[in-house]
């Protein structure tokens, strides 16, 4: 057996390629994520309003009990079928927002449960309404704490992102899938696919532990 990256090395324009379309396709799942996420998590701290928190609930634990790849297949495949045609990009990206908002949903609302309620009265006190004295005062609090969980939770989602690449998406899963196609050189083609990964989750995590420091800076200030 011989290992050849020569291939690889042919196609490793089309690799770039399908890794700028898996930034892409993260980056805008991840602000679908962030703002469902938030939404669901501020819901779920009221369990009074049952029917709102009743249906986040409801959704937290669908999406969070079923696969992921299964949930694309429902957006791709299975909408079609009463007539709603979405992009194969416009799947992808909602499929894994939906599926992350669901643990961003947690990571907020856990963030926000642990500031203390009296930063709350206070700023009640001081004549802020509740939407107020969340925006202004519970909320930048809770995310210097959020910023941890949902750094892992970004990383996960790149990772999950080369599921699109079954719904047609020329992400550099596919470009991979190409490259075999043609060359048979599936060690060498999937060794780079994965190296193209690991450099795209590390510069997350650099970007991350960088935002970590800058909010720490600034909470000392």
């Amino acid at each position: 057996m011989t290992i050849d990256f020569g291939p690889v090395l042919e196609g490793f324009p089309r690799l770039l390629s399908g890794a700028l379309v898996t930034v892409e396709v993260t980056v805008a799942a991840m602000l679908v994520s962030a703002v469902l996420g938030l939404a669901v998590g501020i819901v779920r701290l009221d369990p009074r309003r049952r029917v709102l928190y009743g249906a986040a609930s409801s959704y937290v634990a669908f999406i969070r009990g079923t696969p992921l790849l299964v949930q694309l297949f429902i957006l791709f495949f299975g909408l079609p079928q009463f007539g709603i045609l979405l992009p194969a990009t416009a799947c992808g990206i909602l499929g894994l927002g939906i599926y992350s908002g669901s643990y961003v949903s947690e990571v907020v609302r856990g963030a926000i449960q642990s500031i203390d309620p009296g930063q709350t009265e206070a700023a009640r006190s001081l004549g802020m309404s509740r939407a107020q004295a969340m925006r202004k005062v519970v909320l930048p609090q809770a995310f210097r704490r959020m910023l941890p969980p949902l750094g892992n939770e970004a990383i996960a989602l790149i990772k999950n992102s080369a599921l699109v690449s079954l719904l047609t998406i020329d992400d550099v899963m596919r470009e991979g899938q190409r490259i075999i196609s043609t060359s048979f050189r599936a060690l060498e083609t999937y060794l780079a696919v994965a190296l193209i990964y690991f450099v795209l989750t590390n510069l997350a995590n650099q970007f991350l532990r960088f935002l970590e420091r800058r909010m720490q800076v600034e909470g000392r200030r």
